[in-house]
């Protein structure tokens, strides 16, 4: 009797940890990135083997459904503004006073000239809701113990990388490393985040980098400034009228 009551225990605290999917560890992921609602400070760095150039941005985000990025400097793309509502993205470009909604054939194109592309920033794609999840192994990064998730798109999903390999820490849910492959399997940006930092009482990487594989030469860094959550924000602040007036 002894021994069951003891197997019935250890089963108690097992369970738990079995029933975790793969799915489970990439919302999880996703939302400590996010939040329920954020706002940040970022500097993107642009570093190519002969120039280098840096973009100031606030951004803002609710839910997974809206965003909306501001760009400070430099000084020509002063008041460039990103914004994402549901499946739609627009971009005001004040030079010339007026408003463009991006269709999907540019989600895969270069964000501002960056190594991220339009859909890395906006994320129009969902990483949860629009890929499959399954385990393939573990690997330690940055000395941390990590799950590796193969996410492959449903097939009724409109998204534009044929695979994604993430690897997420098992402990605090960061996600280290992903891998974005094409639709024929040849693998395009290697994403590798640095410098584990707390922002808002919330651990996570204070740099994101981004190399594209055709050129290891060059990169694209995000360097998070501060990081805010639980920031109060509704959907009307996500609208194209506070395109031309919002300000950091």
């Amino acid at each position: 009797m002894k021994r069951l009551i003891l197997l019935i225990t250890a089963l108690m605290f097992i369970a738990p940890i079995q029933a975790q999917t793969a799915t489970d560890i990439i919302r999880q992921a996703d939302e400590k990135l996010r939040g329920q609602s954020s706002k940040a400070k970022v500097t993107v760095k642009i570093v190519r083997p002969n120039w280098e150039r840096e973009i100031t941005t606030t951004s803002w985000s609710l839910g997974s459904d809206y965003a909306l990025i501001y760009i400070s400097a430099p000084a020509r793309d002063e008041g460039t503004v990103f914004l994402k509502r549901d499946k739609e993205i627009w971009n005001w470009q004040p030079s010339i006073e007026r408003t463009i909604k991006l269709p999907p054939s540019m989600m895969m194109q270069s964000w501002m000239g960056s190594d991220f592309t339009n859909d890395d920033l906006v994320r129009e794609s969902s990483i949860v809701n629009d890929y499959t999840h399954e385990f393939a192994g573990d690997t330690t990064i940055l000395g941390r113990s990590c799950y590796k998730i193969v996410l492959t798109p449903k097939l009724d999903a409109a998204v534009v990388w044929g695979k994604i390999v993430s690897y997420i820490s098992k402990a605090e849910y960061l996600q280290l490393m992903a891998k974005f492959y094409d639709e024929d399997g040849f693998l395009i940006n290697e994403m590798q985040g640095f410098e584990v930092t707390e922002f808002d009482g919330r651990t996570l990487p204070k740099r994101v980098r981004m190399t594209p594989m055709d050129n290891p030469d060059q990169y694209t860094e995000m360097i998070y400034e501060g990081l805010e959550f639980g920031i109060d924000v509704n959907q009307e602040f996500f609208s194209q009228r506070n395109m031309k007036c919002i300000r950091p």
